[in-house]
């Protein structure tokens, strides 16, 4: 199977209104925050979303996108629950516009500079793939990191399809994760003959006790910090809990993933 393109098979396509204002798939999808996307063809993206493979494109007025088949076939048009996925992955229930007019009235410089830089918004990404992209980060650039994401689904996540001469992995499980050694996201030069460790992150992921994911879905699905413990913040949060011996685990998952969160205005 082939990467799919607007023009050559059209009838696959479904599309949501969606200014460029609003999103801007080249500066949002390269820009570090996700390192699953690739523009294979001009201004059109695939990457995965949801355990399923995509490509993105859009005009100045709407965003296009085409999912493809679990397994080898030509699929069909996306639903509206596929089209429901794209809306919540960008966030575009969010309105840029009234941000960014709120942002440069308080403050000079960002009105200078926003006009070059609009459509860029954060993304609502999958918790584990959030936390351990994020853990990758440390010291590098986005190239490296994404070719420490892509070795580390290669070797842990299960394959979705191939397109063209591409083949694309789903994001490794916790479960997958923690049977992971180093020398599998970054291989040793010729001349070392250091044995493979786990790095610490994975290290930590073979102690993740139960409630870590849930906790970090709970993140995700609510727009503001308050999920945590009724009537209280994040950092109200963990003060209680770190007296009551809050496992170092779980309080890294909080904090890294409470960083990749904003709240909203109420």
């Amino acid at each position: 199977m082939r990467h799919r393109t607007l023009a050559s098979s059209p009838a696959l396509w479904a599309s949501i209104p969606c200014p460029r204002s609003e999103l801007r798939l080249d500066l949002v999808l390269a820009s570090g925050q996700s390192f699953r996307w690739r523009e294979h063809s001009p201004a059109h993206w695939s990457g995965v979303l949801g355990s399923r493979v995509w490509t993105l494109t859009q005009t100045d007025e709407r965003l296009y996108c085409t999912v493809y088949p679990e397994k080898e076939g030509r699929g069909g048009r996306p639903t509206p629950e596929d089209l429901k996925a794209i809306r919540e992955y960008f966030r575009l229930d969010v309105s840029l516009a009234r941000l960014y007019s709120h942002w440069g009235s308080v403050d000079p410089h960002f009105q200078k500079v926003a006009q070059k830089f609009q459509g860029v918004r954060l993304l609502r990404q999958d918790p584990t793939e959030c936390l351990f992209s994020f853990i990758c980060s440390s010291n590098n650039n986005i190239a490296r990191i994404t070719g420490m994401v892509e070795r580390l689904c290669q070797s842990l996540g299960p394959q979705l399809i191939q397109l063209d001469d591409v083949a694309y992995h789903g994001f490794p499980s916790l479960q997958a994760l923690a049977g992971a050694v180093q020398c599998r996201l970054t291989p040793a030069p010729p001349s070392s003959r250091a044995t493979c460790k786990a790095p610490k992150s994975i290290q930590r992921a073979r102690r993740l006790d139960g409630g870590t994911a849930p906790l970090l879905h709970a993140l995700l699905l609510s727009p503001t910090y308050t999920c945590l413990l009724p009537g209280k913040d994040l950092c109200s949060y963990l003060r209680d809990t770190r007296e009551k011996g809050l496992s170092e685990e779980t309080e890294l998952t909080v904090i890294l993933s409470s960083y990749l969160y904003y709240k909203k205005e109420q």
